[in-house]
């Protein structure tokens, strides 16, 4: 969904969204809440989507050593 880059910039910009608002003072506005939750639901669902699509050997940190070549 999202590359490594475009999370990072995403994240970045719903944590410095939530702080600016917060000291501006208008996360009181409906609007402006909601676009904060959803940036913030979009990471939460790319973080799903990259770990589902990770290989089983990935997941478990286990090395499949049957390929190397023996010195």
């Amino acid at each position: 969904m999202l590359t490594d880059k475009q999370s990072l910039i995403l994240s970045a910009v719903v944590a410095l969204g939530f702080s600016a608002c917060g000291i501006i003072g208008i996360l009181d506005n409906y609007a402006v809440i909601g676009l904060l939750i959803v940036g913030f639901l979009i990471i939460i669902a790319n973080i799903l989507i990259i770990k589902s699509k990770k290989a089983p050997d990935e997941q478990t940190g286990e090395l499949d050593n049957s390929n190397q070549n023996e010195i």
